[in-house]
């Protein structure tokens, strides 16, 4: 211990508050007893398949939605709604809003998607929570102020007029790949929820329920009433709109119908999932069933069966989750252990090591629209879409991988497989998008359904700077060929002040952290100006309570980039990154560690109510319930590696197996 001592007092490296740390414990025995508590913790809940798999929280109308999809099906579970009901209640704010993140503004859609769910399960319209709700409404313009899809599932039950909803033409499922149009050229989540409402903008099917009508929540009269988004209809609705839309082309709108519809059965995994997410999964139940399919066919007998498996049953509420998230849990969370210490042959780091072999697909998807000749070999986020494994995820789980099981020759050819489909998906831009190449038509953001601006799924930082990661692992280096291209991606689209936009994390925090593990993986020069900026930035962004913390309002408000509540992922994100950078003895990091250390609960985990994911930048944040616990894992037994090489420490001699 006297030479540790000696060590950090010569490095000014803090220690946290004496307060909360024993008398006479060192840093090493602090960082020691901190990283076991999180690795007992991960050990207890790894569920016996080899797998982990923890809460994705969005916002209520994911289970609002959900209510009104059994509501339009004629499906009656009186425990289920009553469970539902205190949820969407026991997240109203005392200002009767709702919001899409904590601590955030009320959203409108949010709440009129609650406040109509509740009405439909027979909540009083005069009760005090719908009478705030309803205020909160109207003081925002009512309902023509919310999104399409919110306008959407309001008129399947007669409460929105369906010629004011903009037109989607089922046709457009008919054009070639190449075409504009196409809905190849829309993002994978995109075209799973917009083919299934192609068909509901034909069909235009109405289910009146008595006492769930909602004219209360227009503002003004019904002749007052203007058609939304008229600034955006653009080319979109002019030219394509008023010719496949309005026009009566009998036998190609017949033809695009049974296109579309046979689209949807084709798509639909053996599972039961579309897409892997609540939309396109609840989309297509009701196009489905308002074609004529009875609730007993197999198709939608197993998409609710599928959709059962994203309930969270807490008692005595249920919440509906947009996604699962199993592979990517379970990927990030064996790096995690094996930095904290845990040897990679330990039985559980083998157990996830298979569980993530089996999850493996080697059949096509949408992706080869783009990529005919590239082999599958990706992953996805969930236990089941195979049409749709995403870049991310098949880096992660490789890196994982590596980790495990890279030096066994049995497994030699499914890396490969794996490490060829990433690389073959780089875009011609030099970087990588999550689930298709060269997805970035911006001008489909401009169209009338272009609302959540996500139209599209282009190549981004935060990707781009894990897949160099990725090939780090690998023993790929900045002077390959792909690396080369993503390293000129990433200086092109850098901001002026040295910090990355983060498209899947909050926010700039998230893709600087991303692009500087992927720089230092494949070995770039970090003594470059471009590199120095962006350690500079993240080193500027620290709380003065040693941790980093960014609000979801920094989409909006480029400004507020690096700026709010410290919170641990963001915290270990940072750390990571100035890590990353070889800043390893620079006080910021030494604070960022004992602000880990110091903020940590006695069972492992740290407390994070703050939403640090990303769905839709701007409308759709998430909260991964696993990120406050494995991002600080991953940073701490990064920092105690450091330390204990510095000071000549025996490997693992400290860390205890459980």
């Amino acid at each position: 211990m006297e030479t540790e001592i000696a060590y950090i007092e010569e490095k000014g490296i803090k220690q946290g508050n004496s307060g909360d740390r024993k008398k006479g414990e060192s840093l090493s025995e602090r960082l020691i007893s901190s990283i076991n508590r999180t690795k007992n913790y991960y050990l207890e809940c790894q569920h016996p398949d080899g797998y982990w798999w923890f809460e994705l929280e969005s916002n209520v109308t994911i289970t609002a939605e959900y209510l009104m999809l059994l509501k339009f099906l004629g499906i009656e579970n009186p425990e289920r709604e009553k469970k539902i009901v205190n949820h969407l209640l026991r997240q109203q704010r005392e200002d009767g809003t709702w919001a899409i993140y904590y601590d955030g503004p009320g959203e409108i859609s949010a709440s009129v998607e609650a406040y109509f769910a509740l009405k439909l399960a027979g909540v009083p319209v005069d009760s005090e929570e719908m009478i705030k709700a309803r205020d909160f409404i109207l003081e925002s313009g009512g309902i023509e102020k919310c999104r399409i899809f919110t306008k959407i599932f309001l008129a399947l039950f007669g409460n929105y007029p369906w010629d004011r909803i903009p037109p989607f033409p089922v046709e457009l499922i008919l054009f070639p790949h190449w075409f504009p149009f196409s809905i190849y050229s829309f993002s994978s989540w995109t075209r799973a929820s917009l083919v299934p409402i192609s068909i509901l903008l034909h069909l235009r099917p109405v289910k009146r329920i008595e006492g769930a009508e909602v004219s209360e929540l227009f503002v003004g009269s019904r002749d007052d009433r203007r058609p939304s988004n008229c600034a955006n209809f653009l080319i979109f609705s002019r030219h394509i709109g008023k010719l496949l839309f309005k026009t009566p082309f009998r036998p190609v709108r017949n033809k695009a119908l049974k296109k579309a519809e046979e689209w949807i059965v084709e798509h639909q995994e053996d599972s039961g999932d579309w897409a892997g997410i609540q939309p396109a999964m609840v989309n297509s139940l009701l196009a489905l069933f308002s074609l004529g399919y009875p609730l007993d066919h197999p198709v939608i007998r197993k998409g609710l069966n599928a959709l059962e498996g994203f309930l969270i049953d807490k008692g005595d509420e249920v919440v509906l989750q947009s996604c699962i998230s199993p592979v990517w849990d379970t990927a990030l969370n064996c790096i995690a252990l094996v930095e904290a210490g845990i040897p990679p042959d330990y039985p559980a780091i083998q157990l996830a090591a298979r569980w993530l072999l089996k999850q493996q697909i080697f059949r096509g998807g949408d992706w080869q629209v783009k990529r005919p000749e590239l082999e599958p070999g990706g992953w996805a986020f969930e236990f089941h879409n195979d049409h749709y494994p995403d870049v991310d995820d098949s880096a992660v789980v490789l890196m994982a991988l590596q980790r495990a099981v890279g030096n066994d020759p049995a497994f030699k050819c499914a890396l490969d497989r794996g490490i060829n489909w990433v690389l073959g998906m780089q875009s011609s831009d030099g970087g990588w998008g999550a689930f298709d190449v060269d997805n970035n038509k911006e001008y489909l953001n401009r169209i009338p359904f272009a609302d959540l601006e996500a139209m599209i799924d282009p190549s981004t930082a935060d990707l781009t700077g894990r897949v160099l990661q990725m090939m780090g692992y690998y023993g790929f280096d900045k002077d390959h060929p792909v690396a080369k291209r993503a390293i000129r991606f990433l200086r092109k689209i850098q901001e002026p002040d040295g910090a990355w936009w983060g498209r899947w994390g909050v926010n700039y925090i998230y893709g600087t952290w991303s692009v500087l593990t992927g720089l230092e993986s494949i070995k770039e020069d970090f003594s470059r100006p471009w590199i120095r900026k962006a350690v500079q930035w993240l080193k500027n962004c620290q709380n003065p309570d040693g941790g980093w913390g960014e609000t979801c309002e920094s989409y909006k408000d480029p400004s507020l980039r690096g700026q709010g509540p410290s919170t641990a992922s963001q915290t270990a994100w940072a750390l990571l990154g100035l890590m990353a950078a070889g800043e390893w003895e620079a006080p910021e990091v030494s604070r960022g560690i004992s602000y880990l250390i110091d903020n940590q609960r006695p069972d492992g985990t740290w407390e994070e109510k703050y939403f640090t994911g990303t769905g839709f930048p701007k409308y759709f944040m998430l909260r991964y319930h696993n990120y406050r616990n494995c991002f600080p894992l991953m940073a701490l037994g990064r920092y105690y590696g450091w330390l204990q090489a510095q000071l000549k420490l025996p490997e693992n001699t400290s860390l205890q197996m459980p």
